[in-house]
């Protein structure tokens, strides 16, 4: 697989597996990874973390799922020369609706990657999340954190 490709594939998956309620499927893309925010001074620093991240923030519903979408636009991918190693960035939008709430958009910000193969395969080694603007997270998160 082409390294754009791969890179796409990794940014994308973040969003299905978080948006499923995946919390553990999430988390193994950041095994080899820093996850930071500029929300929160936490640099996290291993999947575990991230999983921890997740659990203790991210409201669960009755499906398994936050009844969100996480929406992933602009995307700009450099690969280095050598193949190996990468930075991509992008915009978020995460769309949420619930019985208690319309559809509307709740957050929205943009995510700073990088990456390189590990193994002999594209990993994330940073994601930084930068959020911009914030809606109603009542019904997203189990306390007011952010992102």
């Amino acid at each position: 697989m082409e390294a754009r490709d791969a890179i796409t594939r990794l940014i994308y998956t973040y969003a299905e597996r978080l948006d499923g309620g995946d919390f553990e499927g999430t988390a193994q893309l950041f095994e080899h990874s820093t996850f930071r925010s500029n929300r929160r001074p936490e640099v996290r620093s291993s999947g575990n973390e991230v999983l921890d991240v997740y659990r203790k923030t991210v409201a669960l519903y009755e499906n398994g799922t936050p009844c969100t979408k996480h929406v992933t636009t602009n995307l700009i991918i450099d690969v280095d020369a050598d193949q190996q190693s990468a930075t991509a960035r992008s915009y978020f939008t995460v769309f949420q609706a619930r019985p208690e709430l319309p559809l509307q958009v709740i957050i929205a910000g943009r995510y700073h990657d990088s990456f390189a193969v590990l193994g002999g395969e594209w990993c994330f080694t940073d994601r930084l999340i930068l959020v911009d603007l914030m809606g109603d997270l009542r019904f997203h998160l189990k306390r007011d954190v952010g992102e």
